[in-house]
């Protein structure tokens, strides 16, 4: 028995040391950080000055970073809706006995293959364009010149520009999530309800969603973490600075990290974009903890 606990310390401790090493001391050194004064993210902590609360405090007293968080929350309620209906929409269809099922599933996941970088640029220069884009075109062709004209980059449509363009690129990627969901139902239930009379949609309302509940809390879950780490879109919609517009709270925590000249005019805190790290990790443990409380499966067979 001695012999087994020592063989099983040594293979577990590699494993828990780097677990430990990458993960949990980031962790501790950021919520520490978040308290203190630190103007560059390398000075030693001798030349850090303790602030309390006061970094959080500052950041909720800024109209930029309450906007920041403004738009997370409008891009995970809007853009959840959109990608998580459609996603949902695509996998019901496609569990179905259709022609080119696969051919359909390659292309709708196919955004997801492509660089965010790529996919960003190819929709703010040819299909939001005001000059030649895709959209502009389309409506000039089908005479709706009212539509046609909609300066989709300008500040009263970018926010929805963005939206639209990140929710295309991640149905796919979380209708794979729901196809692996429909695939586990057995098909006694379809078949015991087309029996009793249910038409699809009936199926689809007191079979299919029900036993989706599992599947369902986890791509909430999914979405939280991804939205909360938007950035890369955010910041190629607005690549010089950033706006009230495309802010979300990745963005807002890099300007001040590594500093620019429009953000409160505040060079480089590094203190208040640790702030900002924990307040984006508790969203998501809220998230979660709502979701696991809201959302229960357990009652559910199989």
């Amino acid at each position: 028995m001695k012999r087994n606990r020592s063989m099983i310390i040594t293979f577990i401790f590699p494993g828990t040391f780097l677990f430990v090493l990458t993960f949990i001391y980031p962790i501790c050194r950021t919520i520490i950080m978040s308290f203190f004064s630190i103007q560059e993210i390398t000075d030693k902590i001798s030349q850090w000055k303790f602030n309390g609360i006061d970094n959080y405090i500052n950041l909720m007293n800024s109209s930029l970073y309450i906007s920041s968080w403004i738009n997370l929350f409008k891009i995970f309620v809007f853009g959840g809706g959109i990608t998580l209906g459609i996603s949902l929409l695509f996998a019901v269809i496609l569990t179905n006995k259709i022609k080119g099922k696969a051919f359909f599933q390659s292309a709708i996941y196919l955004p997801n293959v492509i660089s965010a970088v790529a996919m960003a640029t190819m929709w703010t220069q040819y299909v939001f364009n005001s000059s030649y884009g895709f959209l502009r075109s389309f409506f000039n062709f089908l005479h709706l010149d009212y539509l046609a004209n909609i300066q989709w980059l300008d500040a009263d449509h970018k926010f929805w520009a963005l939206l639209i363009s990140y929710c295309f690129g991640m149905v796919g990627y979380y209708m794979l999530i729901w196809i692996s969901g429909i695939k586990r139902i057995d098909r006694v239930y379809y078949e015991a309800a087309s029996i009793d009379g249910a038409n699809k949609v009936k199926q689809f309302f007191y079979v299919t969603l029900p036993l989706l509940r599992g599947i369902f809390r986890t791509n909430i879950i999914m979405w939280s973490i991804s939205v909360s780490g938007f950035f890369i879109w955010s910041k190629l919609f607005s690549p010089i600075s950033a706006d009230t517009e495309t802010v979300v709270p990745m963005i807002y925590m890099y300007d001040k990290l590594f500093g620019t000249e429009n953000v409160d005019n505040v060079t480089r805190d590094a203190g208040s974009s640790a702030a900002i790290g924990v307040m984006l990790c508790l969203f998501i443990v809220i998230i979660f903890t709502l979701v696991n409380k809201l959302i229960d499966d357990n009652n559910l067979e199989f």
